[in-house]
């Protein structure tokens, strides 16, 4: 008898601290393209949002994501470099320019200083290689919250 309370009480307590400390934190939600002309890295990258990602959209090529984002104005793209029709760089170029608050992250295969730069250049807020993906949820959470990772 005593011990069914005992972990009764344990778990109502464990179960009111979560609880509260949800609320604290005060998640947030968000709204995530994944652009990339392979559907396998797409479900890949998936894999690797945070689970605030509640809504999680997928096109194949720049052109596309640059049309996508013009109609659902997600949270955070994250772009391939390589594409048919419009490469990434040049899509990260034109949703800046057509939306300057949009939080872009290049996730490219070619993890290179050059790319890196051209990148951030051209208005990604990050940059991860498809060998680092355990970074991506880091970058995802820390710079909707507006802080560095």
């Amino acid at each position: 008898m005593q011990n069914t309370w005992t972990c009764e009480f344990t778990c109502n307590s464990l179960a009111r601290n979560l609880t509260h400390e949800l609320n604290r934190i005060h998640l947030h939600t968000m709204k995530v393209l994944i652009v990339d002309d392979n559907e396998k890295v797409r479900l890949l990258l998936r894999d690797h949002l945070p689970a605030t990602a509640d809504e999680v959209y997928e096109c194949a090529d720049g052109k596309e994501a640059l049309s996508f984002f013009k109609k659902h104005r997600p949270d955070w793209v994250l772009m391939d470099q390589e594409m048919p029709k419009m490469d990434g760089i040049t899509a990260i170029r034109q949703i800046i320019e057509a939306f300057p608050k949009a939080q872009i992250c290049m996730v490219t295969a070619f993890d290179d200083e050059e790319l890196r730069a051209e990148a951030f250049a051209a208005g990604a807020s990050g940059f991860v290689a498809k060998s680092s993906l355990v970074e991506l949820e880091t970058i995802l959470v820390s710079e909707s919250k507006g802080q560095t990772p």
